[in-house]
């Protein structure tokens, strides 16, 4: 991400479905099954035969609406209504409500995964249901008989210390304590209940709005009919006696926001809960709950997570993930650890948070990402290099103000650096080309230390570093190319600066879209060319880092527009570039490597010929901000771009906007070629591909890529960075084979000193 740090996503859901139940294992006492049902009514379960006065929802903390007449997005699904009118499986919105009529007239239809049953008749709320699994021994609870035995408030609460923190937890324990006997307690005291408009909210558009060097915010674009299960606000289960709830609820509706199973007999909780992503309320409130799963902790959304009255006895430290929790209510939880206990009443649900997540251990590490290899190694002696691309999240944009999920120690940077440096001396890739490494970090860390390893490496920092002191310029990210010293030797290295290239454009001058918008952003590209010394041929390596605002989607297609018309130049340029004349190692007086590495002879073969730009191989790397829909993604990969796309909005860049944009090179990303890809960039709210490494299909061929992060790891880690994941990017690790022409290569004999003679023969 360009100079961004973190993304919240207001409506994407959770990016993986896992295929198995998971046994939990962080917890003993948790019963295990497999078989069992969504849940189990009672056919006997009463409902209070009239509605809720008009005035309660005022008179009610909890009562989720105000009492305005006006349209709300939200739904809460009772299994019970006010001549509602519905499909029990949650496909249809609950329609023609009317507070004044006491008769409670509802019809279902049949559903493959209703929430409240299958092929279900409904009338004066009685529930005859043969295909559901639900059971319920107790219909209600009167405020004197609570299922966890506690018969006095006082008496679950102890004797806590007064102040503002446990008042609080005091007087909403009270209150729930009473709503015992009233099933659908939440919903009963809505007044206005409807479903998400069609018409405004069937399109969740998602953008990035963030202060500069802010959050990141993305937005991605989904379009998600209004029937789909999942459109559903919020669940009202709560006084019905239930004794399980199946995983499939939490799969089937994973956009549900508030979920409410209070005043039930529920002893355990399925780890699928971490699907529901967008949880900002669950209230499981006097059960029979002596454990929670660790997947608790993937709803970093939760701002409400209320446990009166159950049975804990421990808290999973996964609670620590949950940033934006407001109010964790344990009160009532007689056997719960006394220190957690002390801790809430004395320092309130954001300090205890903190304490869990700091005090939590490393989670497992998880197993290395698989190679997938995608050619078999046909060619004898295949032209293969290898490249890793990252984008590091330099030092100053990770704050635990932006990564609120992740422990202080795994933020600080003397931490996060010497996983980036294993990881890539781990990878030992040919060539890297790293994103949002710093000047200080680059010349006093990155540098002297692949060194080591065998690397040269060259860094050009965002164009606002020439403006600063060099005090202050130190901090300035930029991008760098390392590669392996003994394998290529650099013949040229140039820097692409967006905004002054896009100023100085005789079609754009007087366009005040380029001084508004694109000549405020400093962001760069560095292109390198270089040369293989064993075989000769060439490779121009380009890194890049684009503008991470969604609103100026307009400005990164400028900015790929500018740099594929200057790598196009380059090319053109390098096509004729002279034969390097000395690719010759440079030897110690004692003949010992300075890294430490063997000593490998090395014959230079003479530099290749190439007669035309096109045919030298080109690989572009970096992080573009841009998801497959972008009109990035459409220029690059399809080689045009119309003048009136979507991004570029009213904006006008002098000939780009219009006759629209081009360029002469056939690009592909490289891990398109393993098929779907999850991530490249993941947070709690974002989970989406904006790192690419393109490549020339017509010179270069994907031999093998690495591949996705440890699924069941996945399960239980929100966001990164984090312990074992340095960055919130992923690191992109793809091997290459140059391709053979079907012409013999020239090549151009060469002087490379010594007296000695090369063959003139082009090798493959």
């Amino acid at each position: 991400m360009a100079d961004a740090f973190n993304r919240f996503n207001t409506g994407g859901q959770y990016f993986y479905q896992p295929q198995h139940p998971r046994t939990l294992n962080h917890r003993n006492g948790s019963p295990i099954s497999n078989s069992r049902g969504l849940f189990q009514p009672n056919t006997d379960t009463p409902s209070p035969n009239r509605s809720p006065g008009t005035h309660s929802p005022a008179h009610n903390p909890y009562a989720m609406y105000n009492h305005s007449n006006h349209r709300q997005n939200h739904l809460l699904s009772s299994g019970a209504g006010h001549n509602f009118q519905t499909q029990m499986g949650l496909h249809k919105g609950f329609q023609n409500q009317n507070h004044g009529n006491n008769s409670h007239h509802m019809s279902s239809q049949t559903q493959d995964h209703g929430v409240v049953g299958h092929n279900s008749a409904f009338g004066n709320h009685q529930y005859s249901n043969s295909a559901s699994n639900l059971t319920a021994s107790t219909p209600h609870y009167a405020p004197t008989h609570l299922q966890n035995g506690n018969s006095d408030q006082s008496a679950a609460l102890g004797n806590p210390v007064s102040n503002e923190h446990w008042a609080e937890q005091k007087a909403e324990y009270g209150r729930l304590q009473k709503a015992g006997d009233k099933p659908h307690f939440y919903a009963r005291n809505s007044p206005h209940v409807s479903r998400f408009p069609g018409a405004s909210q069937s399109s969740i558009t998602r953008s990035m709005d963030i202060e500069e060097h802010g959050e990141r915010r993305r937005t991605l674009t989904a379009s998600e009919e209004a029937e789909e299960a999942g459109s559903w606000d919020a669940l009202d289960l709560g006084g019905h006696g239930l004794k399980s709830m199946g995983p499939s609820l939490f799969r089937h509706y994973p956009n549900l926001r508030k979920i409410y199973f209070n005043h039930n007999k529920l002893t355990w909780l399925p780890g699928e809960v971490g699907h529901m992503r967008n949880l900002t309320v669950l209230d499981l409130s006097f059960n029979k709950l002596d454990t929670l799963p660790a997947e608790v902790g993937m709803l970093t959304k939760l701002k409400k997570l209320l446990l009166y009255g159950n049975e804990l006895r421990d808290l999973p430290y996964e609670i620590g993930s949950l940033y934006h929790l407001e109010v964790l209510g344990i009160a009532g939880n007689h056997m719960l650890r006394a220190d957690y206990m002390e801790r809430m009443r004395e320092h309130g649900t954001k300090e205890f948070v903190r304490f869990l997540r700091e005090q939590a251990p490393p989670p497992p590490a998880p197993n290395d990402r698989e190679w997938i290899q995608l050619v078999d190694d046909a060619d004898a002696e295949p032209e293969k290099f290898t490249v890793c691309s990252w984008n590091t999240l330099c030092d100053r944009a990770a704050t635990q103000a932006l990564y609120g999920y992740t422990p202080s120690g795994a933020l600080t940077w003397e931490h996060r650096r010497g996983v980036i440096l294993d990881e890539l001396t781990h990878r030992n890739a040919d060539i890297l080309t790293l994103q949002e490494i710093d000047i200080e970090n680059y010349n006093e860390y990155f540098r002297p230390n692949l060194a080591a390893e065998d690397y040269k490496g060259i860094f050009f920092p965002k164009s606002r570093a020439q403006t600063m002191a060099e005090k202050e310029s130190k901090m300035v990210d930029g991008c760098a190319i390392f590669y392996k010293n003994t394998k290529y030797i650099l013949l040229d290295k140039q820097l692409v600066v967006f905004s002054r290239e896009a100023i100085n454009r005789p079609d754009m001058k007087g366009e005040h879209d380029v001084y508004n918008r694109v000549m405020p952003r400093d962001h760069i590209a560095v292109v390198a060319l270089l040369e293989s010394r064993v075989t000769g041929s060439r490779l121009i390596v380009v890194n890049t880092h684009l503008a991470w605002e969604g609103h100026f989607a307009d400005v990164k297609v400028v900015q790929v527009a500018i740099l594929l018309e200057q790598i196009a130049k380059l090319a053109e340029t390098y096509s004729n570039w002279p034969p390097c004349k000395d690719k010759e190692l440079f030897k110690y007086a004692n003949e010992d490597r300075a890294d430490g590495l063997p000593e490998t002879p090395i014959v230079p073969a003479p530099s290749m010929k190439y007669d035309n730009a096109l045919q030298i191989p080109l690989l572009i790397c970096g992080d573009f901000n841009s998801l497959a829909d972008s009109g990035v993604h459409e220029l690059i990969t399809s080689g045009s771009l119309a003048p009136k796309h979507k991004d570029l909005g009213t904006q006008t860049y002098g000939d780009f906007t219009r006759h629209g944009m081009s360029h002469p090179f056939a690009l592909k990303s490289a891990y398109a070629s393993g098929g779907h890809w999850p991530f490249t960039n993941y947070t709690p709210d974002f989970h989406e591909v904006i790192d690419y490494a393109w490549y020339s299909t017509n010179s270069l061929q994907v031999t093998g890529l690495l591949g996705e992060v440890d699924p069941e790891y996945m399960r239980r880690v929100p966001g990164f960075p984090n312990w074992h994941f340095p960055s919130d990017h992923l690191a992109l690790y793809v091997e290459f084979q140059v391709k053979s022409r079907k012409e013999a290569r020239k090549a151009v004999e060469a002087d490379f000193g010594s007296g000695s003679k090369q063959s003139s023969s082009g090798r493959h």
